[in-house]
């Protein structure tokens, strides 16, 4: 079922868009980047990722990974996973898929794991194609980090590695929350726009100091922890929290999606 279900979403233009953006949006900014540079720091203000951009091949993976994680990425990997059921149901074939002797759980975890495929599909696309069009304009040297100076090019891969696992750990909250509205509504677009606004406030009340500990249970609280892995030493504390701070918000909706899906009532 899972082979059948990946080559059916294969087959969507969403998906070949959404794996489009991951290439053309790097190759916008690589372009910028030729044409303007990084630009130097503001004055009296510490230098940013941006700035150390077109250093390396890494540098450029690692910054685009930063600057995609915090919406781009949200937004295609909700469309995966909001998607995933909702659309079933929207099209009327979703009745049609449970007349096969199959169980309800059974099909909700196959739409549930080729979701998840796709979205790690999509996160991992982001790294790769920004170090491919990486070397080709910037070429293949050690990590310039904005603090803590040069990596060695082993360093700065491995670090690379971790902070696209960390992310990817981040977008299961995505995954999670959309996957859960999928089985709530018969339209798509009302799941994907519940997990990316949900994302978004998120973000804004994360920003509200006034709101002290409390921000700390919010589930992107913790998304930008990894940039602690360009500090050397590393310190992973931050990182080790927010994996656990997030689990709650991963496996909840999903606990919640099989329950309100086994007990459905299906109509279209």
């Amino acid at each position: 079922m899972i082979a059948v279900e990946i080559r059916r979403q294969a087959k969507r233009r969403r998906t070949l868009f959404s794996f489009l953006a991951m290439i053309v949006i790097p190759a916008i900014v690589m372009t910028a980047l030729l044409v303007n540079g990084g630009g130097p720091p503001a004055r009296g203000g510490q230098p940013e990722l941006v700035d150390v951009a077109s250093s390396s091949a890494l540098n450029f993976a690692i910054f685009m990974l930063l600057a995609t994680s915090q919406f781009l990425l949200v937004v295609v990997v909700s469309l995966f996973a909001g998607d995933a059921v909702a659309s079933e149901g929207q099209w009327g074939s979703l009745r049609y898929l449970l007349t096969r002797p199959i169980s309800r759980a059974r099909l909700l975890r196959t739409k549930l794991t080729v979701a998840a495929l796709y979205s790690g599909a999509a996160v991992l696309l982001v790294p790769l194609s920004s170090i491919a069009m990486g070397t080709v304009a910037f070429g293949w040297s050690s990590v310039q980090t904005p603090l803590a100076g040069a990596l060695g090019v082993n360093t700065g891969a491995s670090r690379l590695a971790l902070a696209t696992g960390y992310v990817l750990a981040t977008m299961a909250v995505v995954v999670a929350i959309a996957f859960l509205g999928s089985t709530m509504t018969d339209a798509p677009l009302t799941a994907v726009g519940g997990a990316v606004v949900l994302v978004v406030v998120s973000e804004i009340l994360d920003q509200v100091s006034a709101l002290g500990s409390i921000r700390s249970g919010l589930p992107t609280h913790y998304w930008l922890a990894w940039l602690d892995l360009l500090v050397d030493p590393v310190d992973a504390s931050k990182m080790t929290t927010g994996l656990l701070e997030m689990l709650p918000w991963v496996v909840v909706p999903m606990l919640l999606a099989f329950w309100n899906f086994r007990r459905k009532d299906i109509l279209s």
